[in-house]
């Protein structure tokens, strides 16, 4: 069985040294055309240092769509550490030493970490939101949700088979190797970054990317947790799947967590529309 890698930050979010800052073979976002896709951020009071923990997109004016083991990882460590918990849409982020008091940050007023979040192979509920104030988001479209069994409809049509799945984040970059052990290329500060992946797999509870570079398909690695994973559908981008997990070199696929299910829209229409 391959390692799986978990796409946050918390094995080094509270080191700011060794913090890896995104999307494996892929490119700089730099005409802002995922302007709703973020970083989930934390900042001690009185520091200047943003540290990573992840990514994610704005789905309503007060609503950001996370993963619920970034959300957990939040209050269950970093909270307890001293960090208070923000989001921010600039493009690039200062994170780690290189902190700007100019970075736009967002206060997040409340986390919400899906109560049916579990280790469940077939359905991990991994999805959580950061409610902000909506006054905050201005000029920021949110992004749309997929209607209910999308994924499922388009499969059973063959429509999955060409799709094209554009990630978004800001985690760690491409994998170098030669010259000595393999690394992760970082930039500081971080731009938001996007790839392209080919389908993979469907299952009930997630929809699998390939991201083998050797077929042309780009990724995502760690602090890409929570970011969208998008697909256009009758000329509208809608966020078919959240990223959460894959393989730990960042070289094989993506495992996302679909929107579409009955499970995750029950989550997500306690707090926003849903189409």
């Amino acid at each position: 069985m391959k390692a799986k890698r978990p796409l946050f930050l918390a094995a080094t979010v509270l080191t700011p040294a060794a913090i890896l800052v995104a999307i494996t073979n892929g490119l700089p976002d730099t005409a802002n055309e995922y302007r709703n896709t973020g970083a989930f951020v934390i900042k001690r009071a009185g520091s200047s240092q943003i540290l990573s923990v992840c990514s994610g997109t704005l789905i309503a004016p007060h609503a950001f769509l996370t993963a619920s083991h970034c959300t957990a990882f939040f209050e269950n460590v970093a909270a307890q550490a001293g960090y208070s918990a923000y989001i921010s849409f600039d493009n690039p982020i200062p994170f780690g030493t290189f902190s700007s008091p100019a970075t736009n940050l967002i206060p997040v007023a409340q986390l919400i970490t899906n109560p049916l979040f579990n280790q469940r192979q077939s359905d991990s509920g991994d999805i959580g939101l950061l409610l902000v104030a909506a006054a905050s988001t201005q000029g920021i479209q949110p992004a749309a949700l997929p209607t209910l069994g999308l994924l499922d409809q388009l499969n059973q049509k063959n429509g999955l088979k060409n799709a094209v799945f554009t990630a978004v984040g800001y985690g760690v970059q491409n994998r170098v190797t030669g010259g000595g052990p393999p690394f992760f290329e970082s930039m500081n500060p971080i731009p938001r970054m996007y790839s392209f992946s080919g389908f993979n797999a469907l299952n009930p509870g997630y929809l699998r990317l390939s991201q083998n570079p050797a077929t042309g398909n780009g990724g995502t690695c760690f602090g890409d947790s929570g970011g969208p994973n998008f697909l256009t559908v009758n000329s509208t981008r809608v966020i078919a799947a959240v990223t959460v997990t894959g393989d730990s070199v960042c070289r094989a696929t993506n495992v996302t967590y679909r929107l579409d299910t009955p499970s995750a829209r029950q989550f997500l229409g306690g707090f926003v529309t849903l189409p």
